[in-house]
């Protein structure tokens, strides 16, 4: 069955388990395809990256929020009445 890998850096689980830190910096900053049996079984992402994800989804979400809240009636208060 052929899969589809969304990285240009892969690695077998054995590489990962010989030296995890090594597997990482070959991704030089961007995901790498840990490989089970030449099947992705999950991707090894990099710190930052992860934490740049996060927010994005977590943008996006409060983006759907707002976009269901615009056109509701604005009540003006002033910041020392809250």
């Amino acid at each position: 069955m052929a899969h589809q890998i969304f990285t240009e850096t892969t690695a077998s689980v054995s590489e990962l388990k010989r030296n995890p830190m090594a597997t990482v910096a070959a991704g030089e900053g961007a995901p790498v395809a840990i490989l089970n049996r030449n099947a992705p079984a999950f991707y090894c992402v990099p710190a930052d990256v992860y934490e740049a994800m996060v927010e994005r989804l977590d943008d996006l979400d409060l983006n759907k929020i707002a976009d269901a809240r615009a056109g509701q009636r604005v009540v003006k208060v002033k910041l020392d009445d809250l």
